[in-house]
């Protein structure tokens, strides 16, 4: 038997050369991938991403930063302008002058001290707005509408508001020293009531609109004070009730535009009860002015025809106002629906006449 053949045969190892070790890694070549530069510049990236996004979250906040910039910018002349409400000045070209009414013949002495008292009141008046809006500035931003105002969007500073002010309290003082001692003490108590009233009548129900009525009387008022005529017990009511059913109009249309929430003393109205109330101020108007053509207004000989036509035109006028405000949600601001509405225009244009036909013709010999 041959042992060697069934021996396995012996393993030949074969010396194999070591592969070469590899190379270590450039651990200065790691970085090159990666943006370095903008990895600088990426915390600036991410602040204003996420600034974006919490300004897009939280839109009160975006709101306060445009009321500090609108505060730190000098405001502009519009906004000042908007801020003393032209628009609302025609409520004393419109009340004041009615004193002319009771004055006859009139003359060029009874127009100029018209005048003065006109510009007293808008005087007052844009004082008035003024010191309104600084009072009412956080309210003013849950309206949907006087959030625009000046004041409550930023556009004016609250220390312009104050300057300006100051400017209205100088330039009134002026008006009262140069005109006639003793006859400003009508704007003077128009003055004191806006004061208590921005000072926290205004959350009294009743109250509130009362105030602002009494208000276009005190016009009439200064008018006929300063013209020196004698003013008629029935006009004074018809102008009172009128403006006590534009204020309670306004308030209706608050409540069914922004709700309660702007305005605390629309907690004590309902919209039913506006509604009886505008009714039954708007009928008293309608009544007191026939008795003052009837038994106080300096009419021609011969009028009674054209008082008779002029009294339709002015119920046509109470009527349409009460469609406006209850059938067609109006009412928001008396001034622009009085004055845009063509129904309106064009009735109030016929009455105009009317009254100055029976004024103007010779009177009846005493």
């Amino acid at each position: 038997m041959d042992i060697t053949r069934s021996s396995p045969a012996p393993v030949r190892v074969v010396a194999v050369p070591p592969e070469p070790e590899p190379e270590p890694a450039d651990l200065t070549a790691l970085p090159e991938p990666i943006a370095v530069e903008p990895l600088q510049t990426l915390p600036a990236t991410t602040t204003t991403a996420t600034t974006a996004t919490t300004s897009a979250i939280t839109p009160a906040a975006t709101t306060t930063t445009t009321e500090v910039r609108g505060r730190r910018s000098r405001p502009r002349p519009r906004d000042l302008l908007a801020l003393l409400r032209p628009g609302q000045w025609v409520k004393n070209l419109a009340v004041v002058p009615l004193a002319l009414l009771d004055t006859h013949p009139w003359g060029a002495a009874a127009f100029l001290r018209t005048g003065w008292a006109v510009l007293g009141f808008t005087l007052a008046s844009a004082l008035v707005y003024v010191v309104n809006d600084l009072a009412d500035r956080e309210r003013d931003r849950l309206h949907p509408v006087k959030r625009h105002r000046p004041i409550a969007s930023g556009r004016v500073s609250t220390l312009a508001a104050v300057v300006l002010t100051g400017a209205l309290a100088l330039a009134l003082t002026g008006w009262a020293v140069a005109g006639p001692a003793w006859q400003w003490w009508p704007t003077a108590l128009y003055l004191a009531l806006s004061l208590a009233y921005s000072q926290g009548l205004k959350h009294v129900p009743l109250v509130d609109a009362f105030i602002v009525a009494t208000g276009f009387v005190l016009r009439l008022v200064q008018g006929a004070l300063l013209i020196g005529a004698q003013m008629s017990e029935w006009l004074a009511l018809c102008v009172f009730s009128l403006c006590l059913m534009l204020a309670l109009g306004k308030r209706r249309h608050e409540m069914t535009a922004a709700g309660r929430a702007h305005r605390p003393a629309l907690r004590g109205y309902t919209l039913a009860f506006l509604d009886h109330l505008v009714v039954l101020v708007a009928v008293l108007t309608a009544v007191s002015y026939v008795l003052y053509l009837r038994d106080d207004a300096s009419l021609a000989a011969g009028a009674s025809l054209v008082t008779l036509l002029s009294a339709p035109c002015a119920v046509f006028g109470l009527a349409r106002y009460l469609q406006l405000l209850l059938v067609e949600e109006g009412g928001g601001n008396p001034v622009h629906v009085l004055f845009r509405d063509r129904a309106t225009l064009v009735n109030a244009a016929l009455w105009a006449v009317l009254v100055a036909l029976a004024l103007l013709l010779p009177q009846s010999p005493a």
